[in-house]
């Protein structure tokens, strides 16, 4: 499970790029954002960094929480 803050999410246009960019990197990711509290969480066996390096190519920045 990872956990990304990405702070310049703010609705749910912006939710919708980044579960794409997600999707696009593992299509069978569990995915949950909350556009409020501006969280990403992917369940995957992928690397982070793959999810991170999508989301900023869907021009969001995502930090990883550790």
């Amino acid at each position: 499970m990872y956990n990304f803050q990405v702070t310049d999410m703010t609705c749910g246009h912006c939710a919708s790029t980044v579960e794409k960019a997600v999707k696009g990197v593992d299509a069978g990711a569990q995915v949950k954002i909350d556009v409020v509290t501006h969280k990403v969480e992917i369940a995957s066996s992928k690397p982070a960094e793959a999810f991170a390096a999508a989301i900023s190519e869907a021009g969001y920045t995502g930090e990883l929480q550790k």
